[in-house]
């Protein structure tokens, strides 16, 4: 049985599969997206067949759907990576697997212009909102209210 590379995060410390009196702290295994997408996803997912209708794009961090999608999927990873017992089963559910379908779907993800090379759709026409349409929702001062 193979596994990806994912037990030692990047200053040494133990990853998945640690014991309780080892230490759980916010060390990430991986320092950044590329090197998650590379060292973890890539090795453990297959690529797309052609009969799925599944596309994936080789230059994925060139489309920013796919960076953020991607980087939900990290982040959530290097979190969940910690929970006991079904920790990444959650992630495979309830993270991995609805992303990863948005991100491959050929009608609505962002590679769907990469079937035969690049090409990047564009963005989202926006209007801008009127002056004062949106409160600021952090403000203190403004407390969401039903009424």
């Amino acid at each position: 049985m193979t596994t990806a590379p994912d037990s030692r995060p990047a200053d040494g410390q133990a990853g998945e599969g640690t014991t309780a009196d080892e230490p759980q702290g916010n060390t990430p295994v991986f320092q950044n997206l590329e090197q998650f997408v590379t060292e973890r996803l890539a090795p453990v997912l297959l690529h797309p067949s052609e009969e799925s209708g599944q596309i994936w794009c080789p230059r994925w961090w060139d489309h920013a759907d796919a960076v953020s999608r991607l980087q939900a999927i990290w982040h959530t990873w290097e979190v969940l990576r910690w929970e006991p017992g079904t920790g990444m089963s959650h992630w495979h559910l309830h993270h991995l697997d609805p992303q990863w379908r948005a991100l491959l779907d050929p009608v609505h993800g962002p590679f769907r212009e990469c079937r035969d090379g690049r090409r990047m759709p564009g963005p989202l026409p926006l209007e801008p909102a009127p002056d004062g349409w949106f409160e600021n929702e952090w403000d203190p001062e403004q407390p969401f209210s039903l009424d």
